[in-house]
């Protein structure tokens, strides 16, 4: 039997816990607030730009429940907004519970409300987890995504204080890296000025506090553009957000909103006042981060070292996924870094090769890409996405981005990869 813990329950975490699962491993998910999915309970885009050619190349390799999920949970599809094509728009109040009912359905046990703060090491082995109720938890391997955001201080020190987000540190404890806590030092990412962090790329208003004109166009074709007056466009506030798809000056000029069951505001922060001079937006509120008018989480600020196989540098059976992972955005970066985690933690305990993605599918070659960029200065500066910024540019120079789903699967077959993390290893 091999047993596997998964610490953090974002869509990373849930990716590994599924992919080690699907391998055959007996697995433990372990999330300190009292839902999965993290921040892909506010998030809901996917299938944008390369992301597309990133979703039909993990649907190949065996991983497709969860993108199946994110598709049947779809408020809208094929939207088009500023700088992107094809998005993909899942609905945020819904597809955590789809999530969590796959997971058991598949047998995965999963420990809500239970915050890991410390490791337990013989040499460079882990042997198990300190848990803050002082129980420790073992397993054979382990992968981290604890995510890169929190605890409050970090939002203090590098934004503008706690914003409220959907992570509630103040509920549920601050997050801790585990990598860090094992001896493994910590990378910082950094924004356009050198200050560690980026805040969060976007918020989420209340649609019932939108006129009903918004409200009915958001409801109809998912995406409503509205000008934003010329003595309030901050076009400076680009380069601090984590998103750097969307750091074009449209979303400087223009208030983009998204349909995603709230109102998807793509800007890290606005001030409420000033947002309520837009008409339609006159009695806006916040949903997430509930001080939207002031800030957003920050992140990136806890990435592990790691190799193209997922596992951590220095410790012998810890792997890494999501954005501990490195200075990756996004649901669909997310489930692949997981996936390859939580496939290769399998590998590890029973002494296989792990398995490196090759370079020429775009999944393996962002997991290489952003590893050799982020030990260059410049490259802390950068964020890896399959939708838009340094990394899609990439994609298309190398004539890999396609929403040819025949050609995707030949992409995966020609590797002989095809539902190779479906396959049974135990």
């Amino acid at each position: 039997m091999v047993n596997i813990v998964v610490i953090g329950g974002g869509w990373a975490g849930c990716a590994a816990a599924l992919s080690a699962r699907q391998a055959g491993a007996e697995v433990l998910l372990l999330e300190k607030t009292d839902m999965l999915l993290g921040l892909g309970n506010v998030g809901g885009i996917m299938r944008n730009n390369g992301r597309y050619t990133a979703a039909e190349e993990m649907i190949g390799l065996g991983m497709g429940k969860l993108f199946d999920i994110t598709d049947r949970a779809a408020r809208h599809s094929m939207v088009e907004f500023p700088g992107h094509s094809h998005a993909t728009l899942y609905d945020v109040t819904k597809v955590e519970p789809m999530v969590r009912r796959l997971l058991k359905e598949v047998g995965v046990e999963i420990r809500l409300m239970a915050r890991a703060i410390d490791t337990i090491k013989k040499g460079n082995v882990i042997k198990g987890i300190l848990m803050a109720d002082d129980t420790v938890i073992e397993g054979d391997v382990f992968v981290e995504t604890t995510g890169s955001t929190g605890p409050m201080g970090n939002c203090l020190k590098y934004g503008n204080g706690c914003s409220m987000c959907i992570l509630r540190c103040p509920s549920f404890g601050p997050r801790i890296s585990l990598s860090q806590r094992a001896g493994v030092e910590d990378i910082l990412g950094q924004r356009g000025d050198e200050c560690y962090g980026a805040f969060s790329g976007s918020c989420k208003l209340n649609k019932d506090s939108l006129s009903e004109e918004i409200r009915e166009k958001l409801n109809r074709v998912g995406v409503v553009v509205l000008k934003v007056p010329e003595e309030d466009i901050r076009v400076e506030k680009l380069s601090v957000k984590v998103c750097q798809q969307y750091a074009l000056k449209e979303y400087a000029e223009n208030i983009v909103l998204l349909d995603t069951g709230h109102a998807k505001l793509m800007t890290p922060f606005y001030p409420l006042e000033a947002l309520r001079k837009i008409p339609g937006l006159e009695n806006a509120r916040y949903e997430d981060p509930y001080s939207g008018g002031k800030g957003n989480s920050v992140r990136y600020l806890s990435i592990a070292p790691r190799d193209n196989a997922m596992k951590v540098e220095g410790l012998v059976n810890m792997l890494c996924g999501g954005e501990k992972s490195g200075l990756f955005v996004g649901h669909t970066e997310a489930i692949t870094t997981g996936s390859l985690a939580g496939h290769n933690s399998v590998r590890l305990a029973l002494g296989m090769p792990l398995l490196e993605l090759p370079r020429n599918l775009v999944t393996g070659d962002i997991i290489a890409y952003a590893n050799e960029r982020i030990n260059t200065k410049e490259g802390l500066k950068k964020r890896y996405t399959f939708a838009g910024a340094e990394y899609f540019e990439r994609m298309k120079e190398r004539k890999m981005y396609t929403i040819d789903r025949q050609e995707i699967e030949r992409r995966v077959s020609r590797m002989d990869l095809t539902d190779i993390f479906s396959e049974k290893l135990v």
